[in-house]
């Protein structure tokens, strides 16, 4: 089983021509209402590419989270590990798109805020599963369950996004970092780790993960992924080739690469497998609105891989 800690906001995206400069007002299109949050965007991708998987975090008790969970369990994602708080409100997400798919988000925690790690038992805490994180759910509750999975033999995976400082004990004891590259500079500031030879992409992941000793994932957007281990062995894989006018929203694509990787992974493929099929599911969700909206199902998944990759 895979088994996602993470957040689970309701999203409202305005489209625009721009983003508002200071001060200014601008109008939108007529904004839509979709499900998010980093947790359940990744637990959704994950069920997609066929994957078990059960969500763990919180939502208040309140209409549009009861809403968000039906969705998800009709995706088959297991909700039971949710927590419904009385006093917090479901997450939010404002998000602004522009003409070019690009987005801008700002994020009200709500009862993300309040996940806590023990409402993941440690019976599931096993060897057999996956534990998947990102960052919008409190540190130190994400590190407690990282130290929990090291002492359980679980593999655990993590999603550094958006880029909260985190412990480097906790890091080390991953057995996958993700980040992009914005997320990757402020990882090596916040722990001093130089960034050696030409200052590119594949310098700073190498650096990254001979720091922590694991492996590390750097997303690249429509340059695809980079990933080193800790002996700065390099495995590039690159994204699906898409045009400017094939891009419609940037909005979830990483969290749609983070679900299929994990998921891949659980399924027995190959490191270099999963992260090609990363890669496909990443973007193919920029090609339509929305987050969870977009995601690939296996099959599409798999047609692209096939094509792409023919044995």
């Amino acid at each position: 089983m895979i088994i996602v800690f993470g957040s689970i906001n309701v999203d409202m995206i305005f489209p625009v021509d721009h983003f508002p400069a200071p001060g200014e007002t601008i109008a939108s299109k007529p904004h839509e209402i979709s499900y998010g949050g980093k947790g359940a965007n990744q637990a959704l991708a994950a069920s997609r590419l066929g994957g078990k998987v059960a969500l763990v975090g919180a939502t208040g008790d309140d209409d549009i989270g009861n809403r968000m969970l039906r969705h998800l369990r009709r995706e088959g994602v297991t909700t039971s590990g949710v927590a419904h708080l009385k006093d917090h409100p479901t997450g939010t997400a404002i998000i602004t798109v522009d003409k070019t798919g690009e987005n801008q988000i700002i994020i009200s925690g709500g009862a993300n805020l309040a996940a806590a790690e023990d409402q993941i038992p440690d019976e599931i805490m096993t060897d057999s599963n996956i534990l998947l994180m990102q960052m919008e759910t409190p540190t130190d509750h994400i590190e407690t369950l990282i130290h929990r999975a090291d002492e359980n033999g679980m593999r655990a995976i993590l999603n550094l996004a958006p880029a909260k400082e985190i412990s480097l004990e906790a890091l080390q004891k991953l057995e996958y970092l993700i980040v992009n590259e914005t997320e990757a500079a402020f990882l090596a500031e916040q722990h001093g780790i130089e960034n050696v030879g030409d200052g590119n992409d594949e310098d700073l992941i190498i650096a990254i993960a001979k720091k922590l000793g694991i492996k590390c994932i750097l997303t690249c957007g429509k340059k695809g992924s980079i990933m080193s281990d800790h002996n700065g062995t390099i495995l590039n894989t690159p994204a699906l080739p898409l045009e400017a006018e094939d891009i419609v929203d940037t909005t979830g694509a990483g969290d749609a690469f983070c679900g299929t990787f994990v998921a891949a992974l659980h399924s027995r493929m190959y490191v270099e497998e999963a992260l090609k099929y990363a890669n496909i599911a990443g973007s193919l969700a920029c090609t339509k609105k929305g987050a969870q909206s977009s995601y690939a199902y296996f099959q599409k998944i798999e047609e692209i891989y096939n094509m792409l990759y023919p044995e």
